[in-house]
């Protein structure tokens, strides 16, 4: 390339997005771009779109108004879920120069050259879903710490309320194989902790073709693929991005259990405290098996942090209804909430459900349990008060200060002169501080390890 050009990045929505905009850096990279900050002026912009609600979309718009006012002259890239499921809609924003895709995102660098090249006007290449039947490795990389690693792409569910299948199409996989060596790759470059992501990562090889207990095929499923993962020895810290109850078997917990790598910290979406709603939306699982497998859960790792997504104001949600879900989750040991207002979206069958809740009730709902998930999480973290577990140490916003999370997803904070960051420590956990973060000071005692060093897990 003649002249260097400069671009710059801006991710939208999940851990799966991070890990993709990496990919799509790395891409521009070997082309001999500079990779630009965004909140400065840069050649061509590229964002990465969520569309899990109608907030995000309205996020989209606002990332190209701030771009375009960096650099009015700019080369405005749009691509991600929002740009699968509305393309026109996106390509009508004023200053947007290239809409891609799901298939075709990884293919960026050849569709912007005709851009390049002097060509103008908008140009939209979004292919249908089903030809999104690929899978590219990706992972993120920056600030030497943590990393996100997709392992899977895509869902075959069908719940009611969820465009992702229409956005991200079929579930499909990476090879166990070149998940190792991505995470080998990442261990060579200083990163402590991977977190595997992807849309349904239980469904690694697959899995919900396999009855539990039974291999319907060939291909490894994710209890392989952390079995894998365990003899990564490089990698001190693997976590699990989230996982789906009916996915969350015996044996992958018993494996966390009795792993030295694997974290003791599990998030499984529950979405309703209600078995006729979970049916609305088809959920594939009862609030009695969700409460089975959150009792594994503690009876193997008593001490594991266990976090649950909730929708509120899904269409026929009464009173009681949510009252009950209230109910279902003050009586179970989770550790925090992370709670989502139902959101219409068009070509899901939710939209055109009966008994619409007003958004009023639907934002007091969300309230109500945004309340519930402080209680809970301060609960957790009282057990945890004058206890010493291993923590990752990273930058916290605080000056004077720097953080991290505990094996068991507990943040803390400790004096800036008692760490550096990327460094695994002992973590004296003292008092629940300021924005629900733990007072903290570094153990005395010698880390000769991971997380077993600390760890209450029982032997299996």
């Amino acid at each position: 390339m003649a002249t260097p050009r400069t671009v710059a990045f801006h991710t939208l929505g999940c851990k799966l997005n991070y890990s993709e905009t990496s990919a799509l850096s790395r891409l521009f990279e070997e082309d001999g771009y500079t990779i630009g900050n965004f909140t400065s002026a840069a050649d061509i912009y590229v964002i990465n779109t969520c569309s899990v609600t109608d907030f995000a979309d309205q996020k989209c718009r606002q990332t190209v108004r701030q771009a375009l006012r960096r650099n009015p002259q700019a080369n405005v890239v749009v691509t991600g879920c929002y740009a699968q499921l509305k393309p026109q809609e996106i390509a009508d924003i004023p200053g947007v120069d290239l809409v891609l895709g799901a298939a075709e995102k990884f293919h960026i660098l050849d569709y912007l050259e005709p851009f390049l090249m002097g060509d103008a006007g908008v140009k939209v290449h979004t292919g249908d879903i089903q030809e999104a039947n690929t899978f590219t490795s990706s992972f993120s990389f920056g600030d030497r710490t943590r990393s996100f690693l997709k392992v899977q792409d895509g869902c075959d569910y069908k719940c009611t309320f969820c465009t992702i299948p229409l956005a991200r199409g079929a579930s499909r996989s990476d090879e166990v194989e070149k998940v190792v060596k991505n995470a080998r790759q990442l261990a060579s470059q200083g990163v402590k902790e991977i977190v595997l992501t992807g849309v349904n990562i239980g469904d690694f090889g697959n899995g919900t073709a396999v009855i539990e207990g039974e291999r319907a095929k060939k291909e490894a499923l994710f209890i392989d693929l952390i079995r894998a993962l365990e003899d990564v020895t490089e990698i001190p810290r693997f976590r699990i991005s989230s996982i789906e109850p009916n996915l969350c078997t015996q044996e992958i917990l018993e494996f966390i259990a009795g792993s030295s790598r694997f974290m003791p910290h599990l998030h499984m979406p529950l979405q309703s405290g209600n078995n006729r709603q979970l049916r609305d939306m088809r959920r594939r699982y009862t609030c009695e098996l969700y409460a089975e497998r959150v009792s594994w859960i503690k009876e193997l790792m008593p001490h594991a942090c266990i976090g649950v997504d909730v929708i509120v104001g899904f269409p026929g949600e009464s009173v009681e209804d949510f009252k009950e879900t209230v109910r279902f989750i003050e009586e179970l040991p989770v550790s925090y909430l992370h709670v989502f207002t139902y959101s219409e979206r068009p070509n899901t069958p939710a939209i055109s459900m009966d008994g619409v809740v007003p958004m009023t009730v639907r934002k007091e709902r969300n309230a109500i349990l945004r309340f519930l998930s402080e209680k809970k999480k301060t609960a957790f973290y009282q057990e945890h008060i004058r206890t010493t577990r291993p923590g990752l140490i990273e930058q916290d916003k605080k000056p004077g200060f720097v953080g991290g999370f505990t094996d068991n997803y507990i943040q803390f904070r400790v004096p800036e002169e008692q760490g550096h960051v990327n460094e695994l420590k002992g973590i004296q956990l003292h008092s629940i501080g300021e924005d629900l973060v733990m007072k903290a000071s570094l153990s005395r005692e010698k880390s000769r390890g991971p997380s077993k060093v600390f760890s209450s897990k029982p032997s299996l």
